[in-house]
């Protein structure tokens, strides 16, 4: 089969798509033709091992993974006989952030990892950017208890995060107000946001308005920033470790201290959690912002795109 590998870390040159051997599927597994998958920046991080710390889970000096991608939709084309959930021909879509390899034409996984089918009228291409950045803005609004009624601001909401954090946080009741660059207005609006701040004309930091809990979905903001919009008790969470790795410290010292707070969570994706998405993306309440299709041929390309930073939503990548 055909995927998307790399041996070393480096730019998205180290890249390349080869022919690598088929995976081999046990009693409790089932091999997926994968369809459509993503390069988001989770794929990023690893591949280029920027923050060193990324090398203690794929690998110190090499990559022990050779095959990136933790996003898939596609078709059962096998499954063990010990495997009661799922039987070949389903329509499935899921998360693999333990064991990537999802840049490939085919993936197996066990019938109880991340993954769920795909609702009736969902499309692959929506079905495979419901997981990485979506789970992610999930855990976090969910981290910072977030009830009915609370005023959210979502910094960055154009992205796979951002627009993930805006919908769900309307789903759960709050009311949002979303930072988003001058062409995503409207499409920011379409998501459900109450009030759009356009940061290329506006500071949201020099607002009189004050919430409870404040999103940094792209990690170019921070806590010093944000606390004098917050409210007394409020929560600022980002995506990112921030400068000198300050979210990390600054979560463990500002519970201490009181008053308002940097969260810093670590996420956990559960087969549960991938059948709520479905759901709600089901239900309409629910959609991926999608900005370019790459194929997987392309998918250097694909990389070299989404490191801009200038990305809207997410990106995905064909693969059959």
């Amino acid at each position: 089969m055909k995927a998307a590998v790399y041996y070393k870390y480096g730019p998205p040159e180290v890249v390349s798509v080869k022919e690598v051997p088929t995976p081999k599927i046990n009693a409790q597994e089932v091999l997926i033709r994968v369809h459509y998958t993503t390069v988001n920046r989770t794929d990023c991080g690893f591949r280029s091992a920027e923050y060193f710390i990324s090398r203690f889970f794929s690998g110190l000096f090499n990559p022990k993974i050779p095959v990136l991608g933790c996003e898939y939709a596609g078709e059962i084309v096998e499954a063990g006989n010990q495997v009661t959930k799922y039987k070949v021909g389903d329509r499935v879509f899921g998360f693999n952030e333990k064991l990537f390899a999802c840049h490939a034409e085919f993936i197996k996984v066990n019938e109880n990892d991340t993954f769920t089918i795909i609702p009736s009228g969902i499309s692959y291409e929506q079905a495979v950017a419901l997981t990485e950045g979506i789970h992610y803005a999930l855990e976090d609004i969910r981290a910072a208890k977030v009830q009915p009624g609370q005023q959210v601001l979502v910094y960055g909401a154009t992205g796979a995060i951002g627009s993930g954090a805006v919908q769900l946080l309307k789903h759960f009741g709050a009311h949002v107000t979303a930072v988003c660059n001058t062409k995503n207005i409207d499409l920011i609006k379409s998501l459900g946001a109450d009030i759009v701040i356009d940061y290329t004309k506006e500071d949201y930091t020099q607002s009189d308005k004050r919430y409870d809990f404040v999103f940094d979905a792209v990690g170019k903001s921070s806590f010093g920033a944000s606390k004098k919009v917050l409210k007394p008790r409020g929560i600022y969470m980002s995506t990112e470790l921030g400068k000198n790795g300050e979210n990390v410290w600054l979560s463990m010292l500002t519970p201490i201290i009181g008053g308002k707070r940097l969260m810093f969570p670590l996420p956990k994706f559960r087969p549960d959690d991938a059948r709520f998405l479905a759901e709600l993306a089901e239900k309409g309440k629910l959609k991926a912002v999608i900005d370019r299709t790459y194929t997987l041929d392309e998918i250097v390309d694909a990389y070299k795109y989404v490191e801009t930073g200038q990305k809207t939503g997410n990106v995905l990548i064909k693969v059959v």
